[in-house]
């Protein structure tokens, strides 16, 4: 019977895990949604982004990162052959970033996988966070097998190319299929600083803050979760994006 390999989105998944469920975990610490992802290789992609990282969050340090994050990309770049590969990401961008990079790693490996992506049944800004552990046992049991390997793998080489219009005539043709790869995208596009905008994000916040009349960070990251599940976004980031809003303003 081929091994099974569970790629989780996150630390808190894995705590609420059912015994249920049997196979190894792979837990894809990154946060590829935020900072430079644009490298002529995937080494150099992990020096930038371990330098990002740093630099933004000064209690991670680029031995951090590598130990953590990277550490955890070459776990899935060794899944063997004919392994059974379940994808455990929600619908957010920040989640399906790194669902298509973990992806591009899979199919670029040079292994045969049976591949399925298993996502809460409504898209919520709580995600599996909100579900029980006999929810995701269901889940589990309930996967299906995942199609459209071509145009999978050419989400993360667009996007971190930067050609939207590419990136969306992807998603377009996994609409049928997959409606969500295209709402990621262009929740994505929506976010790009324009001429006359700041970018949905930011653009939102500045309009939280004026409704609610405070510079308090829990109620404006609490309205912010509220108004845009799409973007998936943790308080790290809505923090990041605060900090620049006020500095602009």
């Amino acid at each position: 019977m081929a091994a099974t390999y569970h790629i989780l989105n996150g630390d808190a998944l894995q705590q609420q895990w059912p015994s249920s469920i049997q196979g190894k975990q792979i837990v894809a610490r990154s946060c590829l949604v935020e900072g430079p992802v644009k490298a002529s290789s995937l080494q150099a992609l992990f020096d930038i982004r371990a330098s990002f990282i740093h630099q933004s969050y000064s209690d991670y340090s680029v031995a951090d990162y590598y130990r953590i994050s990277v550490s955890s990309f070459s776990q899935i770049q060794n899944i063997p052959d004919k392994a059974e590969v379940c994808l455990w990401f929600e619908d957010d961008l920040f989640c399906q970033v790194n669902c298509w990079f973990v992806l591009y790693l899979l199919l670029s490996s040079g292994n045969n996988h049976e591949l399925s992506l298993i996502r809460p049944q409504q898209h919520t800004q709580y995600g599996f966070g909100g579900l029980s552990k006999d929810d995701l046992a269901t889940l589990y049991s309930n996967k299906v097998s995942l199609g459209g390997f071509e145009l999978w793998g050419q989400l993360w080489p667009l996007y971190q190319a930067g050609l939207l219009e590419d990136l969306s005539r992807v998603g377009e043709l996994l609409y049928p299929q997959y409606p969500f790869v295209l709402e990621a995208i262009k929740a994505h596009i929506a976010r790009i600083p324009t001429k006359n905008s700041l970018g949905r994000p930011k653009e939102l916040l500045f309009e939280i803050k004026q409704e609610l009349a405070t510079n308090q960070f829990g109620p404006i990251f609490k309205a912010f979760c509220e108004r845009a599940p799409e973007y998936g976004f943790g308080d790290l980031q809505v923090k990041r994006l605060l900090e620049d809003l006020n500095n602009k303003s």
